[in-house]
């Protein structure tokens, strides 16, 4: 479980949301999606991702390093998240949804 290549590396290189070129394309098996492109249209740098059904959020970077080391720290907060996600059938859905919704308010507010 966990973070694996995106449609098996097949977008890498290819042109991303951002009009870049896509260097990381990944996949969480909890349905998420996290990449990373060069060169795009606003930025030398860009980070788009996305939980199914809750949320998109896109970052900008001048420097490769910072969106890499950003890029891994996203994954881990994305991650926790998709923990958080309850079932359809959970008896505390609402509850859940609420802490689900602030989770990803704080993600935000961490990776602006």
């Amino acid at each position: 479980m966990g973070w694996a290549a995106f449609e098996n590396g097949k977008t890498v290189g290819a042109r991303g949301s951002e009009d870049g070129v896509i260097v990381v394309d990944e996949e969480h098996d909890l349905a998420a999606r996290i990449t990373l492109e060069r060169d795009g249209s606003v930025a030398p740098f860009a980070i788009t991702c996305g939980i199914y059904g809750w949320t998109f959020h896109t970052r900008f970077f001048s420097t490769r390093e910072t969106a890499a080391r950003d890029l891994e720290e996203m994954k881990d907060a994305i991650g926790a998240i998709l923990s958080k996600i309850p079932r359809t059938d959970d008896p505390a859905l609402e509850q859940k949804r609420r802490e689900v919704t602030e989770a990803i308010s704080a993600f935000v507010a961490r990776f602006p």
